[in-house]
């Protein structure tokens, strides 16, 4: 709400006022002359404080110079009123009883109604601290929605940032693998270009989107590992379970795959023996529960310049996208490492 929608809106919820005052003055035809002063001095504090004190002083911050220009301004109207406004009383004195009826009071003592000034004086005071307190509810709503829209550019950047860590990563490990196939095996060359082409349209189409349907990131991870496996003949102990119940089920894309490469590469089930990796996926009524198990190398492996995403990455993209609908618990023990993910839908 701009400043001038401020103002009208203003202005008219105490023309309202004013018109129930005369109404209920059963439409006098000196009400306007009495009052017009003191509603045009309402609609120019008004004024002044929504067009210069409030953006001025009070927003920044500067109080002590906003309540200095208040009173001043306040003060001014004040002594204009009391020159132009005559000392009138808006109601006649109470009937006062005879002194027979009611011996012990005092004449003096009885209360006797406020003067028309001082009532439009106060009249004036509740105008602008009223609209003092709009502005500053109007002021601090707004800035609220602005931390929550920076914030939310933010994030929105930095999840650009940590999708585009995965692109040239998932290059990287799908040339490598065909790259170390081709000089085993042609046939399996091209079988691999087959997976490797269906993972790129998946990578390049499907996770521009903010979430993706379940199976087809299943269905990458499933190519992920055919691909690695076509490398060698032999056989890599690796056991995969997805059971999903629900195909509505969608999930952020690239989400699991880093989970299932590290897995791989610190088993290092291409160089030694007893080694495993387990994969288990479950899915029905929007959860999801993600779980792997790998055998830890009993020898340091020698990473390669290219190097992971990490699990970091993955971290931080739970925390921008599952914010309270998420749990990630990852242990090492007796040479296992274990890694389980908890999702709740997040569309």
């Amino acid at each position: 709400m701009n400043t001038t929608i401020r103002f009208i809106s203003q202005s008219i919820l105490w023309f309202a006022l004013w018109f129930v005052l005369w109404s209920q003055q059963g439409w006098a035809t000196n009400f306007i002359e009495q009052n017009l002063f003191s509603f045009l001095g309402q609609i120019v504090l008004i004024a002044l404080l929504i067009f210069y004190t409030a953006p001025k002083f009070l927003f920044p911050k500067k109080h002590l110079q906003f309540v200095i220009i208040s009173v001043i301004a306040l003060g001014i109207f004040i002594a204009l009123m009391s020159v132009l406004l005559p000392q009138e009383r808006p109601l006649p004195l109470p009937r006062i009883p005879q002194a027979a009826e009611l011996p012990n009071i005092n004449r003096e003592n009885i209360p006797r109604p406020p003067s028309r000034q001082f009532t439009q004086i106060l009249l004036l005071f509740i105008a602008y601290i009223l609209a003092t307190v709009i502005e500053f509810i109007v002021y601090t709503k707004k800035k609220e929605e602005e931390i929550i829209i920076s914030k939310n550019e933010n994030l929105e950047t930095e999840l650009k940032l940590l999708k585009s860590q995965i692109n040239p990563h998932f290059l990287f490990n799908a040339l490598n693998n065909i790259y170390a196939l081709s000089a085993i095996d042609t046939a399996k060359t091209q079988e691999s270009i087959s997976y490797l082409s269906t993972m790129l349209r998946y990578v390049l189409y499907e996770c521009e989107r903010p979430f993706v349907l379940l199976s087809k990131e299943i269905e990458y991870i499933e190519n992920y590992i055919k691909l690695f496996t076509l490398k060698s003949s032999k056989k890599y102990p690796i056991n995969t379970t997805f059971n999903v119940k629900d195909s509505s089920i969608q999930i952020a894309p690239m989400l699991l795959i880093p989970f299932v490469e590290n897995a791989i590469k610190h088993s290092n089930i291409e160089q030694f023996n007893a080694t495993f990796i387990t994969i288990k996926l479950t899915a029905d009524n929007g959860n999801i529960n993600f779980k792997v198990e790998n055998s830890i190398a009993s020898k340091d492996i020698l990473k390669d310049d290219v190097g992971g995403i990490g699990l970091d990455n993955v971290k931080k993209r739970l925390e921008i996208l599952y914010p309270n609908k998420h749990t990630l618990a990852i242990s090492k023990t007796d040479g296992i490492f274990k890694v389980e993910l908890n999702l709740q839908q997040n569309v």
